[in-house]
């Protein structure tokens, strides 16, 4: 399979992952911004060597072709939105905002995500063994989206 393929099967598959989607539905990033940061981050692992930007930028999930330029900006963008909210956590975190109880619910999602990912690390190849794991995974999956889907609502309460 050529670069531009595997790479855009792996986004397609990434960007429409359930819990992909309510995360970044109410992250700082838009979807074109995470679409581009993951290119950024992750294309030249799957191809194996050093890419330009031009090239980068045709890997991009649009018909339309993307200037480098563009792909540049939009990378910048995401890159700053990354910032500000590590930035975010550092503040809150600095003023003694996560000593209180406000956050226990984005803690124990943050702890089923974890949980979520060493799931999908250890499935077994085959056999009743493979049947049970997937059952596991689909029920925090969708532990995960009930409680994602929760807390992206939030009321007067939270924070």
């Amino acid at each position: 399979m050529k670069l531009k393929e595997s790479v855009q099967a792996w986004l397609n598959g990434a960007l429409n992952d359930p819990i992909v989607k309510i995360l970044s539905k109410n992250s700082q990033l838009t979807k074109t911004q995470l679409e581009t940061l993951l290119i950024d981050i992750l294309a030249e692992n799957i191809s194996g060597k050093q890419l330009k930007y031009d090239e980068k930028a045709m890997l991009r999930l649009t018909r339309a072709k993307i200037s480098r330029g563009s792909f540049n900006r939009t990378l910048k963008q995401s890159k700053e939105n990354v910032i500000k909210s590590i930035y975010t956590v550092l503040l809150l975190g600095y003023l003694g905002v996560f000593e209180t109880t406000t956050l226990d619910p984005y803690l124990e999602i943050a702890n089923k995500l974890h949980e979520y990912v060493e799931a999908h690390k250890d499935i077994p190849s085959k056999g009743e063994d493979l049947k049970d794991h997937l059952k596991v995974i689909e029920i925090i999956r969708q532990e995960l989206e009930t409680s994602l889907n929760r807390l992206s609502n939030p009321s007067e309460e939270t924070l």
